[in-house]
Formats: C-alpha cells, sequence, structure tokens
C-alpha cells in the first residue's frame, strides 16, 4: 500500500532536505474510558491509516464518538542525521494531544487546526527503532473548544449546518534533522513600493546571538549577510532586478533561500511569497493598484470518505481548479485552517484566498482564548502566501452566542481578534465578524438568503444605497432575526461591500437558477465590492453545491456557472418569476433591456446576439444572430446603459430559452439567458414558490 500523503507538508517552510514522513499505518487503540497510559504497552488491537480522522472509512476505524484514542508506531532515524537535533512535526491533530518517544513525554499540544513540533533527540535510543505514542483526547462536546464545522454533542446553536467530526491525527506527521542553533521562522513580505521582499528571521538555540544568515533569492544576485540580533532575529530588504508581480493572470513567485551558520554547524530552509498588494480605498478593494471585484465561492474542506483531510494532494489542487473553471477569483476557505498545501496550490494556480480559523461552539472565556490562540499560528503558518488576500476572523457570531448585539463583552472579544491579527498583519484586509453585526472591520460584509427574487433585489439595493443598515436571517423554520450590519460607531459606508455568502434553492433547477438571478442582480451594483457564492460543491446532508460530494457536475439546468462569474456580464432589468418561467408574457412578440455589467481595464463594446432553445437547455455553441441596431457597451465598474431587445419566439413555441451574447471582434464576451413563458401569463405576479423573508 503506497504512502498516503507523501509529499512534503510544509511548504512554506521547507527543510526537505532532511525530512522522513510518518504518515501510513500506525497501531492504535481506543480508550473510551480514558483508562490506559503510555506505560500500558497492551491493547493495540487495531490498525489506523495516518493522516486520516478515526472517524473516516479511510483511516480504516470508522468509530463515532469515540473521544480518546492512542497511536503507535516506531521509526528509525537516518544515518546521515547523526550529531543533528531530530523533530518530529504534527500539522494538525483534533484535539489534544500528548506525545511521548520512547516513554519519555515530549509534547503537549490543545488545539485541532495548528501546527506543533517537539525537538525528540534526547529521548532517543544511541540505535535501532525508537517508539513513537501520541495519546488524542477529542471531546464529543465541542461547545468551548474551536471545531469549526464538525458537529458536538451536546448540540451547537449551528448545528444543523454541521458535518461528521474528525478526530484524531489529520494532517501529516513527519521528522526533521536540524542543528542545535536553528531557524525558526522565515517571515517573507513584500515591500511597500514592491520591488523587493522584506525578510524577517527567527533564530534560537545555544548560539544564536553568534550565528550568521545568509538570505538569496532564487535567480538574482549575490546573497545578503546578516549577524543574528541579541533577540534571535535577523532582517533585511531583498531587492529584485526586474520586479515581477504576483497576480492570478501571472502567478509568479520568488523563492528565498536562508542559511544559517553557527558553532552548532548549518541549518538551511526555502520559503516563497510573491510581489503584490491588497489594499482598501474607500469602497473598494485593488490587488497591485487595481480594482478589484470579488468573485468568490464557499469551499468547507471536506471530502466522502476523507473527512476534513484531503485524499491525496491533487484533490487540494482539484478544488481550486474546479473553482476556475466556474468562473470564480477567490475561494472562502470555511472556518477551516487548511492543509498548507492547499494555500500552495492557490500560490501557484493564481486563485486567490479568504483563510479563516475554526470556530467555537459558544461564548466562553476558554472558548474565547481558544479562538484567539489560533490567530497567531494561522499568520505565522500562512502570512508569506500571495494568494490569501483577506483574513477572516469570527463567522456570523458562532462562538458568540448568536448576540453581539446585546452583549459588551462579546463585543470586545470580537474587536480583540481582530486588533491581534492586525498587528500580527497589518497589509491585509480583515473581517471581524463575517455576515452579520461587526464590530471592528476592515470590510463590510453581510450574508443574505432569501428564496424570492423579488425581495432579494429589493433588500440587497437597500443595504448598497444606504436606505436600510440590516437584513433577514432565518434562524429557523418560523424564527425570523434582523442583524444590523454594524453596532454603534463602526462605520455602515466608506468600507468595501461584499455579500459573502448567499444562494438559494433545494434541487440543482433550483440552485442554478438562484446563482444566475441573484448574481446577475449583485452585478447590477456598482458599488458592491465583490460576493461569495455558497458553495462549491456538496456535503454530506447539505446539499447547496454546484458540485456533488464527489466533485461530479449536477444537474443545473443548462446554466454554466462560468457564465454567470464571468469578468464580463449580462444584466437583465427582470424580476425573474420563477425556475422555468423567468418572463411571463401573453404573446410570443417581447422585448428585454439589457445592461453590460465589466471588470476588465478598458471599456468594452459589442454587438448582441440572440439564439432560441427549449427552456432548460445548455448554451449553444454559436451566440446567434445579431440583433439589428443593439450594441451595448460599459467601462470598468460602471454598470452600462440599457439597450432594449426584442425578440419572439419561434413558431409554434409556447415557451422557450432566450440566449443572450455580447459579442466583440468575433469573440463573445459574455452570455446570459431568459426563459420566457406564454402559457401562465394570466397567474403574473402570483409565484407559488417565491415567498419574502421581511
Amino acid at each position: 500500500m503506497p504512502t498516503p500523503r507523501p509529499e512534503y507538508p510544509h511548504p512554506h517552510f521547507d527543510r526537505s532536505h532532511a525530512w522522513l514522513t510518518l504518515n501510513g499505518t500506525w497501531d492504535f487503540r481506543a480508550d473510551p474510558t480514558a483508562q490506559h497510559t503510555e506505560a500500558t504497552a497492551d491493547g493495540y488491537d487495531q490498525r489506523i491509516t495516518v493522516p486520516f480522522a478515526w472517524e473516516t472509512p479511510a483511516s480504516g476505524i470508522a468509530a463515532h464518538w469515540l473521544q480518546t484514542a492512542w497511536y503507535r508506531r516506531t521509526f528509525t532515524v537516518p544515518p546521515a542525521w547523526q550529531g543533528q537535533r531530530v523533530v518530529v512535526n504534527f500539522g494538525a491533530v483534533h484535539h489534544e494531544a500528548a506525545v511521548w518517544v520512547n516513554g519519555v513525554e515530549v509534547a503537549r499540544h490543545e488545539g485541532g487546526y495548528t501546527p506543533f513540533a517537539a525537538d525528540v533527540t534526547d529521548a532517543l535510543r544511541p540505535t535501532g527503532e525508537q517508539l513513537l505514542v501520541v495519546r488524542v483526547h477529542a471531546p464529543a462536546d465541542k461547545r468551548d473548544i474551536v471545531h469549526g464545522k464538525q458537529r458536538s454533542m451536546p448540540r451547537d446553536d449551528y448545528d444543523g449546518v454541521c458535518f461528521t467530526p474528525s478526530s484524531g491525527i489529520w494532517q501529516s506527521v513527519w521528522l526533521t534533522a536540524r542543528p542545535a542553533t536553528h531557524l525558526t521562522a522565515l517571515r517573507l513580505r513584500p515591500t511597500g513600493d514592491l520591488t523587493g521582499i522584506a525578510v524577517e528571521a527567527t533564530v534560537r538555540g545555544p548560539h544564536a546571538d553568534t550565528a550568521r544568515l545568509s538570505l538569496r533569492v532564487r535567480g538574482e544576485a549575490d546573497p545578503v549577510l546578516l549577524d543574528v540580533g541579541p533577540d534571535g532575529t535577523a532582517s533585511a530588504e531583498l531587492p529584485l532586478a526586474a520586479p515581477r508581480l504576483w497576480s492570478p493572470e501571472d502567478p509568479h513567485l520568488y523563492h528565498v533561500d536562508a542559511e544559517l551558520v553557527s558553532a552548532d554547524g548549518r541549518d538551511h530552509v526555502t520559503s516563497y511569497t510573491g510581489l503584490r498588494s491588497i489594499t482598501v480605498d474607500g469602497e473598494a478593494l485593488y490587488l497591485n493598484g487595481r480594482r478589484l471585484f470579488v468573485r468568490g465561492v464557499l469551499d468547507q474542506g471536506y471530502w466522502p470518505d476523507t473527512g476534513i483531510t484531503a485524499p491525496d494532494d491533487a484533490a487540494l489542487r482539484r478544488d481550486l481548479e474546479l473553482a476556475a473553471e466556474a468562473g470564480y477569483n477567490l475561494v472562502r476557505k470555511h472556518l477551516k485552517l487548511e492543509d498548507p498545501r492547499f494555500v500552495l496550490h492557490a500560490d501557484t494556480l493564481g486563485m486567490l484566498l479568504w483563510a479563516e480559523p475554526a470556530s467555537p461552539g459558544r461564548f466562553s472565556p476558554e472558548s474565547t482564548s481558544r479562538f484567539a490562540d489560533q490567530i497567531e499560528p494561522m499568520v505565522e503558518r500562512d502570512g508569506n502566501s500571495p494568494a490569501i488576500v483577506i483574513w477572516g476572523l469570527y463567522n456570523e457570531e458562532w462562538g458568540l452566542d448568536w448576540d453581539i448585539p446585546g452583549d459588551p463583552a462579546k463585543q470586545r472579544a470580537t474587536a480583540d481578534a481582530y486588533d491581534r491579527l492586525k498587528a500580527l498583519d497589518p497589509t491585509r484586509p480583515a473581517v471581524d465578524n463575517s455576515g452579520w453585526t461587526h464590530v471592528k472591520t476592515d470590510l463590510l460584509d453581510w450574508h443574505y438568503y432569501d428564496e424570492s427574487a423579488a425581495s432579494w433585489a429589493t433588500t440587497v439595493t437597500d443595504l448598497l444605497n444606504g436606505d436600510r443598515d440590516d437584513f433577514p436571517v432565518r434562524l429557523g423554520p418560523d424564527y425570523l432575526v434582523h442583524k444590523k450590519l454594524a453596532v454603534p460607531g463602526q462605520p455602515l459606508r466608506g468600507l468595501p461591500n461584499l455579500n459573502s455568502e448567499y444562494g438559494g434553492g433545494f434541487t440543482g433547477l433550483e440552485r442554478a437558477w438562484h446563482l444566475r438571478w441573484q448574481t446577475q442582480e449583485l452585478r447590477r451594483h456598482d458599488r458592491l465590492a465583490g460576493y461569495v457564492y455558497t458553495e462549491l460543491y456538496d456535503i454530506e446532508h447539505e446539499s447547496a453545491g454546484l458540485l456533488d460530494f464527489h466533485r461530479r457536475a449536477k444537474d443545473l439546468a443548462g446554466v454554466d456557472p462560468a457564465h454567470v462569474n464571468a469578468p464580463t456580464t449580462l444584466v437583465l432589468d427582470v424580476t425573474p418569476v420563477a425556475p422555468g418561467r423567468d418572463l411571463l408574457t401573453a404573446t410570443r412578440d417581447l422585448t428585454v433591456d439589457v445592461r453590460v455589467s465589466h471588470h476588465g481595464t478598458e471599456p468594452v463594446a459589442g454587438a448582441l446576439h440572440t439564439v432560441w432553445t427549449p427552456v432548460y437547455a445548455a448554451t449553444p455553441g454559436s451566440p446567434g444572430v445579431p440583433v439589428p441596431g443593439c450594441r451595448a457597451e460599459a467601462k470598468p465598474y460602471v454598470l452600462g446603459e440599457p439597450v432594449t431587445v426584442p425578440a419572439t419566439l419561434p413558431e409554434g413555441w409556447t415557451s422557450g430559452r432566450l440566449h443572450l451574447a455580447l459579442v466583440t471582434a468575433g469573440t463573445v464576451v459574455a452570455r446570459t439567458a431568459l426563459d420566457v413563458d406564454t402559457r401562465t401569463a394570466p397567474h403574473i405576479g402570483d409565484d407559488p414558490l417565491a415567498r419574502r423573508a421581511d
């Protein structure tokens, strides 16, 4: 059986010249009454595949609601590591871990999403096999610990959108070798003028104060030599001869080699970053000085047989590719510090990321502290990434008892988390409490779900025009609240607005309909800075995805998400009635006003083409025929003026799908469609599928 997840696990702090994976088959014993100790050598009656959580089929265990278990395996230190310090590394273990080597405790860690490591050298035997033992405790009651979308028992307030827990070792385990005096951090950021790389290194060990550090950007000039300061840090700016910016169109990366020389020998670490800026200016976001409109999709990081662990490295990359194929330029990894290689693939593919930590289930001093404890590891591990352009923190007041407005203590906890994050990384915008009431934030985002196209359009318009500062949220079948955008004192205007969760419908047909029309409505508003659609794929009982849980295509009734999410789209001045009957008309003749929403760098103009197909049919290969006199145009980020397009249903048809395309110099640059029905014309305005949320 091949070793699962054999790739190097920590690409932003790369010691792959001296490493050994410990993934694979381990001995395992369940300890449901938490009675065993490390010294109890017997009872390992099962085998588990690391790094898959013990609830998953891939682990070979598939045990549910087991709270405590033990792992055991042996390893041999490579002879080439003689004289080096040997370190065992854990990518993530949910939730509490204790680690022994040859009976000596070497580490304890709490926090199911953050990495940890231990120098085990002093516990090693002189030669031969070494025994590694790990005890994991994953409480069923997760309300006071960070657990994101893992289900808790007793249940959280948001249990209905949670999934099977993922307990135990769920990211890679590996050994590395390093000298006693060594690098512990290598922070890379673009210089303010985007002409070089600012480096801050941290060194620890008995000879740190006399060590010398060499920093070199691959392919650039001679290395920069630095003395390590008495505090164990060294910093420098590495200029670049011909700076090349990182962007989604050109995801160029710079690799930095760091070599530390001390009385204990040489330590070598490689990392990388990209030259890019992400800034807020008024109500707009700018990437490298160019306006950015976020076309995002939610990704929760679950897989059918492997839980929160990707089955292989290719699966992490494939999810990003699927998002790009659907027209998205950003992925919001939801309530989870994802495997670092996911971030690597986003960096190399040019996919923007919104990264955020896991949430607890209720508000308490313990949960607040545990939530905050994730922030520094998150920034330390992933902060070199150019792809991450937004940091998130809390989500919808989860872990805050759904009550920021009513409790000053919860407001302080939210503001404190924001301040902690911004002190660590002032270079990226941060969201304090995504979707609901904001306390201290760089982006004013909101989560708005609505099954009525009419009330959806009205509420979005009122929010963006400033005519209302709250929106309806349905917390239960008969429980509707109105969430304020912000507490008093937090600006309601003058910040970028994002609708960072939306979508509707239960069937693929309904979801595609809402995707098409709700996204179009968002594109109507020039003040909007972007959106995040919920979501990329189904998970367990949740069928909100554009793809199914196995990442296979679903029946979207002929809707292509790539057309919906394109940089240039067509906006129809229509309030649609229902799936399959967007526009009801008493005759075969109709007109529709068409506008262009364009997020390019130069104006766009072209001829409007139309072609008919049956309702629900996919977009034809041909854009159809040009409509005489119908030319549409738009400036960047300014919705174009309406162009009235006449059309006639083909002879004998009572319904049909009118496909519209904008063609420029022979190239189709935007598409949309309109389902027309003459049979239900008497019932205009009486839609049994539409209901108001407010």
